[in-house]
């Protein structure tokens, strides 16, 4: 079940409330007691809007004032600052000491997945002139119960009093009916976090500014959610990460994440975060393994190169079992040089049409080196692929079981030498297949031409 929780100490909190009531059906219905809780409970299909005469950051244990089956717990709520309209939302906590609520180096428990879906939702419903964004880790409350997050109108008074904003707020919230605070939980084989067995797509971000526009982009354009996320600021206020291990650790465990993107260089952090058993991944990392079982990835990292190394992965390793056996080959060199130098975008599609995984260079633009296949069939069926991408630059190519033989007829300047042809527009003419005049006799382009033969071995 959804819980919503309203203040009455926020005015742009009670717009939203009301937007809420609006577009769902509500009834009045029983609820457990609690001490900052006004008026009755509200319940409709899948979720529970309570008001509260508190500010937001500073309930404590909210979710008890909320059935025994809540799942996640929303605080609709206003934003200030001087970011214009905006809408956004983020989950709270403090890394160092406690000045806007909850609990000095505490963090509440995240909902990685139910933030990606509001931050969706958000940009869906916002008015033309709002932007939607995502901020970093802050205030409180810290004790809530269940995984919570606040999703919020801002920044000013007038967008706190702006009834488009405060409905596109509740629709966003409404829309979390039915979400799952987390993503699913998958195998895998790095043995990364508590039990080195399972790993969900969550990661816990470090550094950057407040408000997270690389890890906006993360959430946009992977298929991984953001837990906790501790700003530049954050981390000066959490101090030196091995005298304080326990918060650290904690980022991960109240994401229920076992990896990290560091926004800096921040070594000491990152040292920190290794020994823990956690794993500091980047950017290309998240794209290049979105869409691939964690499982399977991590196993082709450690068979082939990692994907800082240029290991990317192929449209199969998508499809299959994340325990699939596979095989590794190596790719011919001097065959995939000539294709690449025919059609190198065409080639690396080709490659990653039928490998779980390959190897590349130049910023995984060029394949080089190996890859692996589920099958022998697949590989032969990448190798038939650059055949068929020669015979667009060869007059025959002959494919056999060793190597693939490539035939082209040539222009020859010796044999046009030969036959007296002056160099200079004539050479031309004969290479372009016109017959040239030579001291009144016609030099046919066939007599001045040679078969050049590449052989290229698999």
């Amino acid at each position: 079940m959804l819980g919503i929780v309203v203040s009455r100490a926020d005015r742009a909190s009670e717009h939203v409330g009301e937007h809420l009531r609006d577009l769902a059906d509500w009834s009045p219905v029983e609820s457990p007691d609690h001490p900052d809780a006004a008026g009755p409970a509200y319940q409709a299909d899948g979720a529970q809007l309570r008001e509260f005469d508190a500010w937001h950051l500073h309930l404590a244990d909210a979710a008890d004032a909320f059935p025994a089956d809540l799942d996640l717990l929303v605080f609709a709520s206003r934003h200030s600052g001087e970011t214009g309209p905006l809408l956004t939302a983020h989950h709270t906590g403090n890394f160092g000491p406690a000045e806007h609520g909850g609990e000095d180096d505490a963090l509440a428990r995240a909902c990685p997945n139910a933030h990606s879906h509001v931050l969706d939702a958000l940009a869906t419903y916002a008015p033309e002139d709002y932007e939607v964004g995502m901020e970093c880790t802050h205030h409180g409350p810290t004790d809530v119960g269940v995984p919570s997050m606040f999703v919020e109108v801002g920044s000013g008074d007038p967008q706190w009093d702006d009834p488009a904003a405060a409905e596109a707020v509740a629709r966003a919230i409404l829309d979390l009916r039915g979400v799952a605070p987390d993503a699913d939980p998958e195998p895998a084989t790095n043995g990364v976090g508590p039990d080195g067995e399972t790993a969900r797509r969550h990661l816990v971000g470090f550094g950057g500014g407040h408000y997270a526009p690389r890890f906006e982009r993360i959430v946009r354009e992977t298929d991984w959610a953001v837990g906790h996320l501790a700003a530049d600021w954050g981390l000066e206020a959490m101090g030196d990460p091995a005298a304080n291990r326990d918060l650290v650790d904690a980022a991960f465990a109240e994401s229920a994440a076992t990896h990290a993107v560091v926004d800096g260089d921040h070594p000491d952090l990152r040292e920190e975060i290794t020994a823990l058993g956690y794993r500091v991944v980047g950017e290309t990392w998240l794209r290049a393994v979105t869409g691939v079982p964690l499982a399977l990835a991590d196993r082709l990292e450690d068979t082939l190169v990692s994907v800082a190394a240029g290991l990317r992965f192929g449209e199969r390793a998508a499809d299959v079992a994340p325990d699939i056996d596979f095989e590794t080959v190596s790719l011919p060199d001097d065959l995939l040089d000539r294709a690449q130098g025919i059609d190198q975008e065409r080639t690396r599609e080709l490659v990653a049409a039928s490998a779980l995984a390959f190897e590349t260079e130049e910023n995984g633009n060029r394949v080089a080196g190996r890859a692996a296949v589920a099958s022998r069939g697949d590989y032969t069926t990448i190798i038939d692929g650059i055949v068929d991408l020669l015979r667009t630059a060869y007059d025959s190519v002959e494919r056999r079981e060793d190597a693939v033989i490539a035939r082209q007829e040539t222009f020859d300047p010796g044999k046009a030498k030969t036959l007296g042809v002056p160099e200079g527009p004539k050479f031309g003419r004969l290479s372009a297949g016109e017959p040239v005049e030579v001291d009144g006799k016609t030099i046919p382009p066939d007599r001045v031409r040679s078969e050049r033969e590449d052989r290229f071995s698999l």
